[in-house]
C-alpha cells in the first residue's frame, strides 16, 4: 500500500501552526500531531484536519503512529533531544523525515544515519526552514559561481519580529557552550563572536559576529568548501562585552540559571505576531573565496525567518509526496538545488561583485 499521509509534530507550538496555517495554500492536509491533546484537538477542528496525541518517550506507541506516514515534518525541539526517537520511528516505517532545526550537533548525528535511510529508502532532511534552507542554497549558489572556492562566509540578520518560545528555548540549551567553526574540513571550538564585521545586507549594513549556526555542518556537506565561518546580526556593545564571556560561561551552564531563564521565556509571547511577521525581514549575505584571492557576494533578501521556515518546510514537504526526493541524508540544497530558495514567496537573490583581493 503507497504511503500519502503527512503528519506534523509538534503542530500546536508557534513554528507549528504557521505550518498549519499555510498547509492548505500547498494543497497539503496534515495530521496533526503532538503531545498535548487538548491544543492539538482544538487545532485540528479549528482547521477541518485530523490529529494524533503520542509522546516519544515510547518507541511502540510512536511506530505506531507512523505506520501509515508518508512522510514526517518534525517542529517540536531542542531538536538535539526530539529528533532520535522520531528518526529511528521513521527507519523502521519506511517513512520520510524532515525537521526545521538549525542545531549542529543534529545535522551531524543525523548524517550518521545515511546507509540506514538508503537501506529504508527514505530521505533524512533536518533543517528544512529558515535553520538553514536560505543559508544552505546560497552557499551552494556560491560554490556554483566559484568553484575552487576554499572559505565561505555565511551571516544573517533580521528587521524587526523577534523569536518564538522554541527557538528561545533552544538557543538556552546552548548558552555558556561557545561558538564553532570549520576549519580544513573539521568543525573547532571557538568562543562565542570571537570574529566580528560589518557586513551590506543590500539594504542595510550590521555588524555581526560569528556564531555556531547549523551551516557549518550543513554547509560542508551541501559544497565540501573546507573552512566556514557563519555570523549573526548583533549590536558592537554586545559584541563588546562577550569578549569577557569566558569569565562567566560557566555560570550560564548551570541548571539554576538556565531555569530562571526558561521562566522569563515562558513569560512572554508566543513569538512575533502576524504585524511583526509581515513588517519583518530575512537578510542573508554569503561570501566565497579561492586560494587566488577571487571572491563573489551574494545576497538574499525575503519575508521573516517564521514565514520563511513555515513555506520551505512546506515545499520540501510537498516534493518528497510527489516523489521528488533523494535517498540518504541530505542537505536542502544537496537534495532541491540552489534556487529552492527562490521559490519561497516574497525571496530575492542578488550577486553583488566578483572581484580579487589585491596582493599585500
Amino acid at each position: 500500500m503507497q504511503k500519502t499521509k503527512f503528519l506534523l509534530y509538534g503542530a500546536n507550538g508557534y513554528t507549528g501552526r504557521l505550518i498549519t496555517e499555510l498547509a492548505a495554500q500547498y494543497n497539503l492536509q496534515p495530521v496533526l500531531a503532538g503531545r498535548n491533546r487538548q491544543s492539538i484537538e482544538a487545532l485540528a477542528a479549528e482547521h477541518h484536519l485530523t490529529s494524533r496525541i503520542f509522546n516519544l518517550d515510547d518507541a511502540e506507541v510512536l511506530k505506531e503512529a507512523l505506520e501509515d506516514v508518508a512522510v514526517v515534518l518534525h517542529a517540536a525541539g531542542p531538536f538535539k533531544y526530539t529528533a532520535w526517537p522520531m528518526l529511528e520511528a521513521c527507519l523502521q516505517t519506511g517513512t520520510h523525515y524532515v525537521d526545521i532545526t538549525g542545531e549542529i550537533e543534529v545535522f551531524e548525528i543525523a548524517k550518521k544515519y545515511d546507509s540506514a535511510a538508503h537501506e529504508a529508502g527514505i530521505m533524512i532532511l533536518p533543517g528544512a526552514g529558515f535553520d538553514v534552507v536560505p543559508t544552505d542554497c546560497l552557499a551552494l549558489y556560491l560554490h556554483n559561481q566559484l568553484p575552487d572556492a576554499t572559505a565561505l562566509q555565511l551571516a544573517f540578520a533580521s528587521t524587526n519580529g523577534g523569536v518564538s518560545h522554541g527557538t528561545a528555548l533552544t538557543m538556552l540549551e546552548g548558552l555558556g557552550e561557545g561558538g564553532a567553526v570549520r576549519q580544513r574540513g573539521r568543525i573547532v571550538k571557538k568562543p562565542l563572536g570571537h570574529k566580528g564585521m560589518w557586513v551590506d545586507f543590500g539594504i542595510k549594513r550590521l555588524f555581526v559576529m560569528t556564531i555556531p549556526w547549523g551551516d557549518v555542518s550543513t554547509a560542508y556537506h551541501t559544497t565540501g568548501i573546507p573552512n566556514i565561518e557563519t555570523y549573526t546580526g548583533i549590536t558592537p556593545k554586545i559584541y563588546k562585552a562577550l569578549k569577557f564571556q569566558g569569565l562567566y560561561n560557566w555560570l550560564l551552564r548551570t541548571s539554576f540559571v538556565r531555569n530562571k531563564l526558561k521562566q522569563q521565556v515562558n513569560k512572554r509571547a508566543p513569538g512575533p505576531n502576524a504585524a511583526q511577521r509581515s513588517e519583518g525581514k530575512s537578510l542573508v549575505w554569503g561570501q566565497v573565496t579561492n586560494n587566488k584571492g577571487e571572491n563573489i557576494e551574494a545576497r538574499l533578501i525575503g519575508p521573516n525567518g517564521y514565514t520563511i521556515t513555515a513555506h520551505a518546510s512546506l515545499l520540501i514537504v510537498q516534493k518528497v509526496l510527489s516523489g521528488d526526493f533523494t535517498t540518504g541524508y541530505q542537505t536542502p540544497g544537496s537534495a532541491y538545488g540552489a534556487d529552492l530558495v527562490l521559490e519561497v514567496p516574497g525571496m530575492e537573490r542578488a550577486t553583488k561583485r566578483i572581484a580579487k583581493k589585491e596582493q599585500t
